[in-house]
Formats: structure tokens, C-alpha cells, sequence
């Protein structure tokens, strides 16, 4: 029984693929909807127990009120910190601390997402439900930025977000200048569909990048587990246990990268909202630096307080 089960948790396709789990007035729950809300609830309560070891304590603390209480909140503290000041303030100068929330919600929310996916509890599961009910069940588990809708909906979001705020700190006018990407008239019927299409397919990169990152390594990952159960099955005890033991310390190495890549992916779709941002915010700032080149006066990158970084 526990070499099936081994292999049923190891299949790949349970590690990705989403499951109703009751209806509500004819709505579907389903598994990657409940893992959101785990998620949601774990990142405030965490986030929030941070934040109170973070800030300054009473005064009957004396001095010792100004330090950081606790491993996480330090790491926490540290990682806000150095988002903030060498990733936010150089893209969006002035703006930084309006966007500074947002930014770091997006960041933690998708980092929490993707490494509560490296949790295997689809696989305990799988192995408490078969060794209870006789029969492999699962409720809630997998990572909920390896489906194509969530990661949508955090592009959408981020999305909504540039363009609204060009539109409020920069007016209509120069918001809509931006997708003559400061070309002479006569160009612009070709720059505006172009620019237009550009504006579609930044999101569209952000939420392929991610569900394509989380979905392929879980599927890597649950293949390469899968031959630990597997080979025993196939071959017999005496040949499969090798390859087996091969397989674990080839999962486990890819585990650690999973968890890199989670990181990762969450930093690299922060960086790109902050700089898609910075593009439509300091759009106008753009201009001027441009006209000013051409008029033939020195500007230095490192007096632009704000200078946005294209992509």
C-alpha cells in the first residue's frame, strides 16, 4: 500500500492541476481557491506578528526599544528595507513611499504563494487519506501562482495599477503621450498600435513568467520523486533502490532550486511592476530630459533623482 501511495502522491499532474472541492450556491471551491485563502490568512497574521516586533517598543525598553525583536522579523525587516531603498526609490524617486505598500504586498503575497506549494500536502494527504479511507484524496495544497488565473489576476492588478496612477500624477495628456513614445506626428500611427500592443503584452509576460516558473519545477520535481516509488515497483527491490536513492538526492537538489526559483520569480515580477510604473509616472520627467538633449545642455543620470530604468 505505501509504495502506491508513494507513487500517487509523486504523480505529476496531481501536483498542478486544480480540483472542485464543494460548490456554494452553485460556485465551485475549488483546491487552488482554498489555498489562497490559506495563504492570505498565514501572510496577514505573519506579517502583522512582524510588524509588532518591528516597531518601537515602550519607553521603559530604553534604548533596547529601537531593536528588532526576533530571527524572522530581523530577515523580514532587512528584506523591506533593501526592496525599498535599492529597488523601489531608485526607479520611482519621490513616489516611492506612495507605492512602497503595494509593492511590497505584491512581493510577499507571491513569495508566500510560491513557497507554500514546496509544503508537500497534497502528498500527506494522499498518504493519510489512504491509509484512513482506502482511497487518495486531497483538499487543499499545490501552489496557487502555478495557475494561469491567479497569475492573471496579479498581472491585471499590477497593470491597473501603472496606468492609473500615470493617469492621476501625470494627467491625461501626458498619459496618453506616452504611447507616442515621443515620436514626430507623422510616426504615430505606426508608434500607437505598437505601443498599445506593448501595454497588453507586459502583463501578459508577467503572468505567463510566473505560472510557467511555478507549474514547470513542480512538475520536474514531482517527476523525478515519482521514480523513488516507481522503481521499487517496476524492477523489484534489489535494482530499485539505487535508483530510488538517486532520484531523492536528485529531488532534493531540485527542491532547494524550487525554492530559489520562488524567490525569484517573486522578486523579478515586483522589479518589472516597479519599473513599469516608474515608465508611466515619470513619463513627462522623460520628455523634458529628452528635449533638453537635444537642445544641446548637459544631464547627468546621477543628478535625475528619479530616473526610470526602460525595459
Amino acid at each position: 500500500m505505501l509504495n502506491s501511495v508513494i507513487t500517487a502522491a509523486a504523480d505529476p499532474l496531481g501536483h498542478v492541476l486544480d480540483k472542485t472541492i464543494f460548490e456554494i450556491g452553485g460556485q465551485a471551491i475549488t483546491m487552488n481557491t482554498l489555498s489562497l485563502v490559506v495563504v492570505a490568512v498565514l501572510f496577514v497574521l505573519m506579517i502583522r506578528g512582524a510588524a509588532k516586533r518591528i516597531e518601537v517598543g515602550p519607553e521603559s525598553d530604553g534604548a533596547e526599544r529601537y531593536v528588532t525583536r526576533g530571527y524572522f522579523s530581523k530577515i523580514l525587516e532587512l528584506i523591506v528595507m533593501f526592496l525599498r531603498e535599492k529597488v523601489f526609490r531608485p526607479q520611482l524617486g519621490p513616489q516611492t513611499d506612495k507605492f512602497t505598500p503595494f509593492l511590497l504586498t505584491l512581493f510577499f503575497f507571491i513569495w508566500f504563494s510560491n513557497l507554500f506549494g514546496m509544503i508537500p500536502l497534497i502528498d500527506l494527504q494522499y498518504l493519510a487519506t489512504s491509509l484512513t479511507m482506502g482511497e487518495e484524496k486531497k483538499i487543499v495544497g499545490g501552489t496557487p501562482t502555478g495557475r494561469l488565473a491567479v497569475t492573471g489576476a496579479l498581472a491585471t492588478i499590477a497593470f491597473l495599477v501603472w496606468h492609473v496612477a500615470g493617469l492621476r500624477i501625470n494627467g491625461f495628456k501626458n498619459w496618453a503621450a506616452h504611447f507616442t513614445a515621443g515620436a514626430p506626428w507623422f510616426i504615430w500611427p505606426i508608434m500607437i498600435p505598437v505601443e498599445i500592443i506593448g501595454s497588453i503584452v507586459k502583463p501578459a509576460a508577467l503572468c505567463i513568467r510566473l505560472f510557467a516558473n511555478m507549474t514547470a519545477g513542480h512538475v520536474l520535481l514531482a517527476v523525478v520523486l515519482g521514480f523513488t516509488g516507481g522503481a521499487i515497483g517496476a524492477v523489484g527491490l534489489v535494482k530499485g533502490v539505487p535508483v530510488a536513492l538517486i532520484a531523492f538526492i536528485g529531488g532534493l537538489g531540485i527542491f532547494f532550486l524550487e525554492v530559489f526559483v520562488s524567490t525569484l520569480q517573486a522578486f523579478i515580477f515586483t522589479v518589472l511592476t516597479t519599473i513599469f510604473i516608474s515608465q508611466m509616472v515619470h513619463h513627462h520627467h522623460e520628455d523634458d530630459h529628452h528635449a533638453e538633449a537635444y537642445d544641446g545642455h548637459e544631464h547627468s543620470m546621477a543628478t535625475d533623482e528619479a530616473a526610470a530604468v526602460t525595459a
